[in-house]
């Protein structure tokens, strides 16, 4: 059976030591999963019995696509109006409990390992009818519309349901659950599950223009961002900007798996026609 970790907050005790793994530099943060405490959670307009943890938001010089939240519902919450911006898509992936989702009507439940897209414009709604807690990531974006191409429609599923893919040339050692197919040129993000058998290796420093989330469901292993080995485990999340180039290497002794999120399949956008006027 899979286990997603999901933080439960609280206070390290004051015995404690301060010093711990969290990194911020230029080119990527890491936010140990220690630093998952009840300061640094926030509320939501329109949520109710609702907290949750804000990892992840547009920055200009940073990532500047995408937000992420690690949500926490108590029984009886949740929201009828979750989604203040008319533009924006999202992505739902459940780690612990259970959620009741309304997508434009339909309704469905979705426990842990449930994966949800929502689409920009779509009504949705959710709640905890359960007696104990619900934890799941919410990703959030702006869609980018492309010429001659339809916008992708909601959709729900599940880790449990979509099978792995393998690298090629790892024996399966590297493989991807692949929510969304990569040539789908409706959906200009995908929200991943990437798992690494222990022993498993990213062979080469990938260095490209696409922005990472990557929060760690289960497992550990020592990441290369930019010129760091990091070492990281199950609750840990890695926040990457573009170009920071990244290998990693799954030590055991179980699977290591993260959530991943990246921007693809959309023009890169240019400076305006006026751009370079005032320099003529």
């Amino acid at each position: 059976m899979t286990a997603y970790y999901a933080p439960k907050g609280g206070l390290p005790p004051q015995t404690g030591l301060m010093t711990g793994r969290a990194v911020f530099t230029e080119a990527y943060a890491v936010i140990p999963k220690g630093v998952f405490s009840d300061i640094v959670t926030s509320f939501l307009p329109g949520w109710t019995k609702t907290r949750m943890w804000l990892i992840a938001r547009p920055m200009s010089g940073f990532s500047e696509t995408f937000s992420q939240y690690v949500m926490e519902v108590a029984p009886g919450g949740g929201s009828d109006t979750p989604e203040p911006e008319a533009g924006a898509e999202g992505v739902l992936f459940v780690t612990e409990g259970e959620i009741w989702l309304s997508l434009d009507g339909k309704e469905h439940e979705l426990g842990a390992g449930g994966y949800a897209y929502i689409p920009a414009g779509c009504e949705w709604r959710l709640h905890n009818g359960a007696d104990h807690p619900a934890r799941f990531h919410w990703i959030r974006k702006l869609y980018e519309p492309a010429p001659g191409v339809a916008p992708p429609e909601a959709f729900v599923t599940s880790d449990k349901e979509v099978a792995p893919v393998a690298m090629p040339g790892t024996e399966g050692r590297w493989a991807t659950t692949r929510f969304v197919e990569p040539d789908d040129l409706r959906h200009d993000m995908h929200v991943n599950i990437v798992t690494f058998q222990p022993g498993g290796v990213i062979p080469f420093e990938e260095t490209h223009v696409m922005e990472h989330g990557l929060y760690v469901l289960e497992g550990k292993a020592v990441y290369k961002l930019n010129q760091d080995w990091v070492e990281v485990e199950a609750g840990d999340f890695m926040w990457l900007r573009a170009y920071c180039p990244q290998a990693c290497y799954a030590g055991g002794p179980g699977p290591f798996r993260y959530l991943l999120y990246k921007d693809v399949n959309r023009h890169a956008r240019l400076r305006g026609p006026g751009a370079f006027g005032a320099l003529r």
